[in-house]
Parts: structure tokens; sequence; C-alpha cells
């Protein structure tokens, strides 16, 4: 299974613990340098179809403003679906990384 950037990193936003919406999304944009950011209905489309392949679940919820804030934590299939991804990516970097760069040299007629 491959895992988007976006859900990559809003499940790396897990790591460490359960978080809500607007925690995930900041987490999420500091672990990956400001390069993903996601607006609220983007994670949350995300956040549903994670847990409905079972790689998250929902662990708590509060009402905050009378809005319902949901807290997240990634399940044991996340986790391993997470590391997974990251041993995958490490592959396919060290395929480019842990190689000389073989220039083509242009042979001009005498």
């Amino acid at each position: 299974m491959t895992i988007r950037e976006q859900s990559y990193f809003a499940l790396a936003a897990l790591m460490d613990g359960p978080l809500h919406g607007y925690a995930i999304i900041k987490r999420a944009s500091e672990l990956s340098g400001g390069r993903v950011r996601m607006a609220a209905g983007t994670l949350y489309a995300a956040l549903d179809r994670l847990s409905a392949e079972g790689l998250l679940r929902v662990v708590d919820e509060e009402v905050v403003n009378g809005r319902a804030r949901r807290y997240y934590d990634l399940t044991d299939e996340g986790i391993a679906a997470l590391r997974a991804e990251a041993e995958r990516m490490l592959q396919a970097a060290q395929v480019v990384t842990e190689r000389p760069a073989r220039r083509a040299r242009v042979v001009k007629p005498a």
C-alpha cells in the first residue's frame, strides 16, 4: 500500500499520541517543513478514509465552543503501515543517494 504524502504526514503527526484535527494539521506542517498544508476538509476526508482502512481510530471526543472535537490515534495497523511506507521511501531514495551519478561523456569528432 502506498500512502499519499498528506496522509503520510497526518499519520506521522500521531506517532507521539492522540491529537485533534487542527493539531494534526499543524504537526503535519511542522514535520514536513511546511510542504504539507491541509485544509480542514481535506484533512477530515483523509481521516475518514484512514479510519475506514483501519489505520487510525477516534479515541476521544469533546465539545468545544459548541462543536465536537475528535481525537485520533494510530492503530497497530496504522503504525505498521506508516513504518512500511517509510521503509519503502528509504529504499527508493537509496537507489539514487547511494550510488554515484554517471554523466554521459560527449565524444567530439577529432
